[in-house]
């Protein structure tokens, strides 16, 4: 499903903007998870990088330290077109590590270093902190800002981005090659069997946004927990979950296909399958199911915290919100209008 084909949950565009003009324009902090215990023999170092993505970030701090790449840790991945701030663990036995100093430059700093007890896994954090500034503008600043009152009160349908399909959006073509038999790499098969799984949940919520349905529970619907992944249900509408799903405190879901059965009953599980039944669907349904992944969940809503916004010099825009892991900016972006990302035809 291309994301033209993807329904707005809030209209048209009440904006069209370019961002990414800059590294600068897209600025992302992790939100920690935990503190460091202090004691162990994995260093962390919270680092700020500029235009390089995690990977390559790890493999610039296993050469610094002399260790296999494996060694280190990072709790999510982050864009090269950005401005970042993520930490990195690295295991050093004898607990003596090389010259911080020598692992800076302009465009990689070392913010802190702290001792602690385990590797960092990835999905080790609280949430992500985001500012962006969206350039050249148009359109009328009071539907513009009406238009971000009613995200900051209702949230956004969670679409995975475009991020899981590959820079030319393939990933899905490639997946059900996969299914049919193509030979891939490891790392490979992981990114395609992601891409098979978001492209499902996505017709699922983009069906479910169609209806106006993305936000509201339907009979035989399975909630999961804001901020987790714990699901319950289905059960009884009651006013109690009225009053939580008001509340933000639960969402309605969506699968993340795998073998199994899914939880959804009723009228929540005949809108899913029906959105899962044409020749691609069922291809990329039977390979996840071969694969070995299981039936999941995931929250079909999204609500940007502390959503706040001013305009700079300009027709230019600055918006400053957080998210919880897993989940995505664009998602908040393509609400607010057409925002054309600048950094794709960079090389």
């Amino acid at each position: 499903m291309s994301e033209a084909e993807m329904p707005r949950a809030h209209g048209a565009p009440a904006v069209s903007a370019r961002f990414r003009a800059s590294p600068e324009d897209f600025r992302v902090e992790e939100i920690d998870g935990f503190e460091a215990s202090g004691s162990g023999e994995h260093l962390l170092l919270t680092i700020e990088k500029r235009s390089m993505n995690t990977a390559f970030a790890a493999k610039r701090i296993a050469q610094w330290a002399g260790v296999p790449e494996l060694a280190v840790g990072y709790a999510g991945l982050k864009d090269r077109h950005a401005v970042t701030r993520q930490r990195f663990s690295v295991h050093l036995p004898k607990r003596v590590a090389p010259d911080l100093s020598s692992l800076q430059s302009d465009d990689f700093r070392v913010l802190a270093s702290e001792w602690h007890a385990k590797k960092l896994p990835r999905g080790a954090l609280a949430g992500n902190r985001f500012v962006l500034t969206l350039r050249d503008a148009e359109g009328n600043r009071d539907a513009i800002e009406q238009r971000l009152e009613a995200i900051a009160a209702r949230g956004v349908p969670n679409y995975f981005g475009e991020q899981r399909f590959g820079r030319d959006g393939d990933n899905v073509a490639s997946a059900l090659a996969m299914f049919g038999g193509r030979r891939v790499r490891r790392e490979q098969r992981t990114m395609l069997l992601s891409a098979a799984r978001s492209e499902l949940f996505n017709r699922v919520l983009a069906k479910r946004v169609g209806e106006d349905r993305w936000d509201a529970g339907l009979e035989g619907e399975v909630w999961m927990l804001d901020g987790s992944r714990s699901v319950f249900g289905p059960e009884p509408w009651s006013d109690a979950l009225a009053a939580r799903l008001a509340a933000f405190d639960i969402h309605p879901s969506g699968p993340l296909w795998g073998a199994g059965e899914l939880r959804s009953v009723s009228a929540s599980r005949e809108l899913e399958m029906s959105a899962l039944a044409d020749g691609n669907a069922l291809g990329l349904r039977a390979g996840l199911e071969a694969a070995g992944l299981k039936q999941e969940r995931r929250a079909l809503r999204l609500k940007p915290q502390q959503l706040q916004w001013r305009w700079l010099q300009g027709e230019t825009l600055e918006l400053q919100f957080a998210l919880s892991p897993g989940t995505y900016a664009t998602a908040v972006l393509r609400e607010l209008g057409d925002i054309g990302n600048a950094s794709v035809a960079s090389p």
